[in-house]
């Protein structure tokens, strides 16, 4: 870590980034040689070449308005988590303490991870149709501003309640298949809420594979007992449900919404869907 650009998203959460701001510049002028704050909406007007670290200061959207432009690149991006969910941070190790995931940075532990393409828009989270889109594009604002990511969770609830399935035409890994689904996610880090549930099965950041998890009910009492199931880490499929790897995938697609990264997205045509190996380097108290 040589020269820092801190990307600030002040919105982020419940605000705790301007809370940060302060520790984040102590620890700047003490590490890095150059270093400079840029606001998120300023970011892609930013001349990025004498960079070499990018540190975001937000939630999962900010780290994904940064992922363009620091991926297959050598900058490294480290995270402060400030967001509502923070998944990638949790995925990584990196707490919500502003003292610990300053010093993640400062061990210099880099990890290369993988990320998803989608269309040409970048992944590095997750993409959700059906169900899981619901959740995250239908939630009210209000509930979030009130009640922080466990507005998610009580969404969630509310949603399982009304599940409705349709048809999917899947391409995986050049085998074609059809499914009748309520939800299918594609995922790269596939943890939700933190760390407590996870949707693929021996998950890895930087295995140049995306997990793919498919739900095939809408009878609610099923779905809370698969759901009960991936609490207690039991993946096998069966009937409901389906855990699956792969690096090729394609699913043909009329109108359909979903969310890349918690953003709301439709998508027109066809959906194709290929893992970038190894593409972006992270910052991360887990090893390589």
């Amino acid at each position: 870590m040589k020269n820092v650009l801190i990307v600030t998203n002040f919105n982020a959460g419940r605000k705790q980034a301007i809370k940060y701001k302060k520790k984040v510049l102590n620890f700047v002028l003490e590490y890095a040689a150059y270093f400079k704050f840029v606001d998120i909406d300023e970011f892609k007007n930013t001349d990025l070449s004498d960079f070499d670290t990018i540190i975001a200061m937000g939630g999962d959207g900010t780290v994904n308005k940064v992922l363009p432009y620091v991926c297959r690149t050598q900058k490294s991006l480290g995270i402060i988590p400030c967001g509502t969910a923070n998944l990638l941070a949790a995925k990584l190790g990196i707490p919500s303490n502003i003292d610990k995931a300053l010093n993640i940075i400062k061990i210099n532990n880099i990890k290369p991870i993988d990320v998803l393409n989608i269309k040409d828009k970048l992944c590095i989270l997750r993409c959700g149709l059906g169900y899981d889109a619901d959740i995250i594009c239908k939630t009210p604002q209000s509930l979030k501003n009130k009640f922080g990511y466990l507005a998610y969770f009580i969404a969630g609830i509310i949603f399982a309640l009304r599940l409705k399935k349709k048809k999917y035409e899947l391409t995986i890994d050049n085998n074609p298949r059809t499914v009748e689904a309520s939800c299918i996610i594609f995922s790269n880090a596939s943890n939700m809420y933190k760390n407590f549930v996870s949707v693929g099965k021996d998950t890895k950041l930087d295995d140049n594979l995306a997990d793919i998890f498919i739900l095939k009910t809408t009878n609610p009492i099923i779905f809370f007992i698969e759901f009960l199931k991936i609490l207690l880490n039991i993946k096998n499929n069966g009937k409901y449900s389906e855990f699956l790897k792969a690096k090729d995938i394609s699913v043909l697609n009329n109108w359909q919404v979903c969310h890349i990264d918690g953003e709301k997205t439709i998508l027109k045509d066809n959906i194709s869907l290929k893992v970038i190996n190894s593409g972006i380097r992270v910052f991360s108290a887990k090893p390589q």
